[in-house]
């Protein structure tokens, strides 16, 4: 019974209104008293919290919550990158020279969901990778390379679920979701780290605003379950070391820079 209305207050509608409502109560001291129901039912692990659970003041709260350090090792390695968010591995594959990929048997076109040609032009013949973050999940963004950002802009308006049943059935969410992306520049390439909004919400919230980031540096935050995606060029001789609905967490390798 507890499950189903989570599954119904985080996965609502796309409804303005409805979406609205769910922001403002979310983010209330009213939710208080369902914080621990919502960290039994989503099985969070309370020992690795940054705070007591009991200092939680609202979901909102709970939900974009820091983790206590080291709960996340960053892997080092100079030629490796790292998952920017924890999550399940919903595809990887190539870019082809269209700007074509599918996800969910949908296909995406590149320069739709970048929203710019130029861009799009630089991942032609690259790679890119799909993680989905369910409620159960941390909800920080993290950087997967070390590097510059060089570019970063925010495209669409109004968003509709991601999960499994969005993504089948809804109108190409990745492409018209309300969404922020950064352009990253390493020794390695170039990628891509879109932030796609789940609801109207639209809730991506960056938290930093530094121009030169290190592995696992946080970027921002997701409020609500919602996906990054991936892409990286094909100067960065991506070599993927995951497999589809892996669970991953931030700072695991999810590839290497080939040589």
């Amino acid at each position: 019974m507890m499950k189903s209305f989570f599954k119904k207050f985080v996965e609502l509608t796309g409804n303005p209104m409805a979406s609205s409502l769910l922001r403002n109560f979310s983010k209330s001291p009213v939710s208080k008293p369902l914080v621990r129901p919502f960290a039994r039912v989503f099985r969070l692990n309370e020992n690795e919290m940054e705070r007591p659970i009991k200092s939680y003041q609202s979901i909102h709260d709970l939900f974009t919550r820091r983790l206590i350090e080291g709960a996340r090792p960053i892997d080092d390695q100079p030629d490796t990158i790292i998952s920017p968010v924890d999550g399940v591995i919903q595809t990887f594959g190539k870019v082809n020279m269209n700007h074509n990929f599918y996800i969910k048997e949908q296909l995406y076109k590149l320069d739709e969901l970048l929203g710019d040609d130029k861009t799009a032009n630089r991942f032609r013949g690259g790679d890119y990778i799909v993680i989905y973050l369910s409620p159960s999940h941390y909800h920080r963004i993290h950087y997967p390379v070390n590097g510059e950002v060089c570019k970063r802009w925010a495209i669409g308006e109004q968003s509709y679920p991601v999960n499994a049943l969005g993504e089948k059935f809804g109108d190409k969410p990745f492409s018209t979701n309300y969404r922020i992306i950064t352009e990253l520049v390493s020794s390695f390439g170039r990628t891509a780290l879109v932030k796609v909004g789940a609801l109207n919400i639209n809730s991506i919230v960056l938290t930093n605003s530094n121009s030169k980031f290190n592995k696992g540096d946080e970027a921002g935050y997701f409020s609500f379950g919602s996906t990054v995606i991936l892409f990286f060029d094909k100067e960065s001789r991506f070599i993927p070391e995951i497999h589809p609905l892996q669970e991953i967490c931030m700072g695991q390798i999810i590839g290497r820079h080939g040589n």
